[in-house]
């Protein structure tokens, strides 16, 4: 072999090299941030300094366990019939506890003349608990709207979710004026009549229901109220180059505060009251979270929401929606924008910051405030 042969031969493997270096490389720089970039010590200066100028740390924000806290007597329209409270607590008592000695009562809001139809049904007698147990009806709804009945503790005098080793002097019937489904309408009154009559000829009570035409009145109003007042905000972090793994995803948002959700894909930043909505949700792409190996899931963006309305005022919620954001935009290199890609400028932040303090106001003027049992029922 010549030595321009061998010149050639060592130039062509060289250059082949090179080629297979830089697709290398390319792939490298494609694939989705994983945790393990991070946990081997991968990540740039400017990441590691991003994540020294988190504005919060774990230390300042309350993190356990979050169980999903839904409206007592509103749930999503179209969503399977849920467990009755009533029905759980008797259950339990018949399980684990001696009926006659009771139980605690149920810690949850009760009916409400703000937002509920309440029907009284006069007793001639005393009635048991277990006896109310039984005559209540196979479902807990009414058309589209939820349906109560409570009873006053001869032991107390207070009203609760009927329990079974209990005595009750009065009872009382209800269904919710209004949800995000709609105003209760005529036929919806008629069906709570029948079914609140049907209950009351079981116990042995006589009900007394208020007028139709001045209910029907009152749940329009209230609806037309909440459609005016009911508020849902999301911004959406996108990627500007690297692509985001879920895993790494999950490790910054956990880094502020943020705990795994019910669903994959979805984490919560809980609330520190107890029996409170989570204050935020973060989700990003559901099969991502389940893929086989979701180490390599590319996420492009992913979204943080506020449930305005579920969520009390002095959580500050959008300012921490604020906070939460850019920290993440910094140190996962990523764009604030909304649903339709624009990116949000501070001005922007700030007016929507202005409007929504004139929203947190007019709930307060209708006694129904931001993260109260109302208006959490109200507005689901």
């Amino acid at each position: 072999m010549s030595t321009l042969q061998i010149g050639l031969a060592i130039i062509g493997g060289l250059v082949l090299a090179g080629v297979v270096a830089y697709n290398a490389w390319v792939t490298s720089k494609s694939a989705p941030r994983t945790v393990r970039e991070r946990a081997g010590g991968g990540a740039s200066p400017d990441e590691r300094a991003g994540d020294e100028t988190l504005p919060y740390t774990p230390a300042d924000l309350t993190e356990h366990e979050m169980q999903r806290v839904d409206p007592v007597f509103g749930d999503t329209p179209g969503a399977p019939e849920p467990a009755d409270p009533a029905e759980v607590a008797a259950a339990t008592a018949s399980v684990s506890i001696n009926p006659l000695m009771g139980q605690p009562p149920e810690k949850r809001p009760g009916l409400d003349a703000l937002i509920d139809v309440i029907a009284p049904l006069v007793l001639e007698h005393e009635v048991s608990g277990d006896a109310v147990l039984a005559a209540l009806p196979g479902t807990r709804r009414v058309g589209s709207k939820p349906f109560a009945v409570e009873g006053q503790s001869e032991a107390t005098g207070e009203w609760e979710g009927p329990r079974a080793g209990q005595r009750y002097r009065a009872l009382q019937a209800g269904v919710q004026l209004a949800n995000r489904s709609g105003a209760l309408n005529d036929i919806e009154f008629s069906e709570f009549v029948v079914k609140a009559q049907a209950f009351a000829d079981a116990v042995g009570a006589a009900p007394d229901f208020p007028d139709m035409r001045a209910e029907v009145a009152r749940a329009r109003e209230l609806d037309a109220f909440a459609s005016g007042h009911d508020a849902q905000l999301g911004f959406t972090l996108r990627a500007r180059r690297t692509a985001w793994s879920p895993g790494y995803v999950a490790q910054h948002a956990a880094r502020l505060g943020f705990v795994a959700g019910a669903l994959p894909g979805r984490m919560v930043l809980a609330s520190g009251q107890n029996g409170q909505a989570p204050i935020l949700s973060l989700v990003f792409d559901s099969q991502a979270a389940m893929a086989e190996d979701p180490e390599q899931s590319a996420l492009r963006e992913i979204a943080l929401s506020l449930e305005v309305t579920h969520v009390p005022r002095g959580e500050q919620p959008f300012a921490r929606m604020r906070q939460v954001a850019t920290a993440l935009a910094d140190a996962m290199e990523g764009v604030i924008t909304d649903d339709g890609g624009q990116p949000l400028s501070a001005d922007t932040m700030d007016r929507i910051g202005a409007d929504l303090e004139s929203l947190y106001d007019a709930l307060d003027s209708r006694d129904l405030a931001a993260g109260s049992a109302q208006a959490r029922r109200l507005f689901s």
